[in-house]
């Protein structure tokens, strides 16, 4: 399925007249698939993880954000695919629109591939996906090392699990999520997003 059709459910449910979220355009693919976690204060606060995935970010609702901890599992629930475009997207959506609150790029970065089939042979990550069993190495400023999406239940449950894999940058002292609140991007905290961008009442 092409880029454009993907975004298909993406673009139905805003209005870029009043939004300033991309709409998605003639943005290439990058050199180095890149990862972006944003901080989305909407309805409830969440993060979402967001992955390049043949040619659009897939992307995850994380209500209590990513752990450093292997013994977490945390519950990452799929939303629509985003434009690539969206990766680089700091700022306030309007209350009315979809999504409407504050988002912060709270973590980017690049990411490698680490789904091996028997054969030791990399899985594309499109069929990864697919399969339910997504397996990267992210290299960002705040996370850094191997993180497991894997899709639960029977069929193609929408709930997944977003799980540190043990390796030299598991941590379970660290937080992240508290001990780092501010963004990657411009270094700024979501009431100053907020206030920048001409929404001050949170």
């Amino acid at each position: 399925m092409s880029a454009s059709k993907n975004l298909k459910t993406y673009r139905e449910k805003r209005d870029f007249r009043r939004t300033s979220e991309p709409s998605g355009g003639s943005k290439r693919k990058s050199r180095r698939p890149r990862f972006v976690i944003q901080k989305h204060d909407a309805r409830t606060l969440h993060y979402d993880l967001r992955i390049e995935i043949d040619g659009v970010l897939k992307s995850w609702a994380v209500p209590k954000g990513p752990s450093t901890d292997p013994r977490d599992k945390r519950l990452a629930m799929p939303t629509e695919d985003h434009p690539l475009a969206y990766a680089g997207f700091e700022g306030v959506i309007p209350e009315d629109e979809y999504g409407g609150g504050t988002v912060m790029i709270w973590d980017q970065g690049t990411y490698r591939n680490l789904k091996k089939d028997d054969d030791g042979r990399a899985v594309p990550m499109d069929k990864s996906y697919d399969a339910g069993q997504v397996e990267v190495y992210l290299k960002g400023s705040k996370l850094k090392g191997g993180y497991a999406l894997i899709r639960t239940g029977k069929g193609k449950s929408r709930r997944w699990l977003l799980v540190k894999m043990k390796d030299d940058e598991a941590d379970a002292r660290r937080n992240p999520v508290s001990s780092q609140p501010k963004s990657a991007a411009t270094g700024r905290t979501m009431k100053q997003i907020s206030k920048e961008e001409g929404r001050d009442d949170r």
